[in-house]
């Protein structure tokens, strides 16, 4: 049930600007000038987006300054698809300026940074919404039932894929944070034991490994791996009392996007249609993953212990 004060959010439209227009931001925009019709997202109108660089209109979308963005009272949320270094900065602006935020992952690139914009989110009774939609995924979806119940013995996830600049994109526990949140989903907490970085400046290449436990003190492995020409791909490999799963289970195509699913989300908490349990478990996974991956950068830049 919708709170009290939120009840007459329900027939509300929200305005809203698309701040970053990569990959992200263009499917933003074309998924709010196309609603998926009796959905949440009816309630979103877009007025605009911002860009570094200059386009004019991208499909009828206008483009419009940061400073317009920020000061128009007829925008009350923006949705951040800029590169992972500025998300805290562009976050804090909007909420600063009374406007709800959707944040592409990862939402900061330090966990402190992250509670300060969601103690500020709180403060100002904003809604700060981080995009995860590698939980939206039907393989996911599928690969959650089949975990499910089951006891772990030990697990890995392993993560291929191409070079990504990192003073964009942030230290790879933090741009690769949708494994961390996969694991988190699927085995509850984690404790890092371990964590190594093996570097290949001249090859453009590394590798990532980190050792974690369950709280049954199960062990799992994650490895997020990038090099030049390298597939984007996942492979896993589970093993419980009942058995191993060593490829994904078959997965329906889904009828609806992910970046439409996750927005029919953003829409439905503006009008308080997600409870405070759900909310508060989607908090502490978001954070706690952040507080991870930081705890992760710091044992992968401590420097080698020379044994005499």
């Amino acid at each position: 049930m919708p709170e009290p004060a939120q009840a007459e959010e329900v027939n509300k439209m929200f305005g809203t600007v698309v701040v970053g227009v990569g990959i992200a931001g263009l499917a933003r925009i074309r998924d709010l000038m196309n609603p998926m019709p009796s959905s949440p997202s009816e309630h979103l109108k877009l007025f605009g987006f911002v860009s570094r660089r200059s386009f004019g209109n991208i499909n009828e979308a206008k483009q419009i300054s940061l400073e317009d963005a920020l000061r128009s009272k007829e925008i009350h949320a923006a949705f951040i698809s800029t590169e992972n270094r500025t998300h805290e900065e562009t976050i804090r602006m909007f909420l600063e300026a009374g406007k709800h935020v959707l944040v592409e992952y990862p939402m900061a690139l330090s966990a402190k940074a992250a509670r300060e914009l969601w103690e500020m989110a709180e403060q100002k009774d904003k809604v700060l919404h981080v995009e995860h939609i590698e939980l939206l995924t039907e393989e996911y979806k599928q690969l959650k039932k089949e975990v499910a119940g089951k006891d772990l013995v030990k697990g890995t996830l392993h993560f291929t894929g191409s070079v990504l600049d990192e003073n964009k994109a942030g230290f790879p526990a933090f741009s690769g944070i949708a494994r961390l949140t996969w694991l988190i989903d699927l085995f509850g907490d984690l404790t890092v034991t371990s964590a190594t970085r093996e570097k290949q400046k001249d090859k453009n290449y590394s590798r990532m490994t980190v050792h974690f436990q369950t709280a049954n003190k199960k062990p799992l492995t994650w490895i997020e791996e990038r090099g030049p020409g390298m597939r984007r791909e996942k492979k896993i490999n589970f093993c419980f009392t009942s058995g191993c799963l060593e490829n994904f289970p078959q997965a329906p195509k889904s009828a609806v996007g992910l970046f439409m699913q996750d927005q029919n989300l953003f829409a439905k908490k503006l009008l308080g249609q997600v409870s405070k349990e759900e909310l508060a478990a989607e908090k502490w996974r978001i954070l706690r993953c952040l507080d991870l991956a930081e705890v992760i950068q710091q044992h992968c830049e401590q420097p080698e212990k020379i044994c005499s």
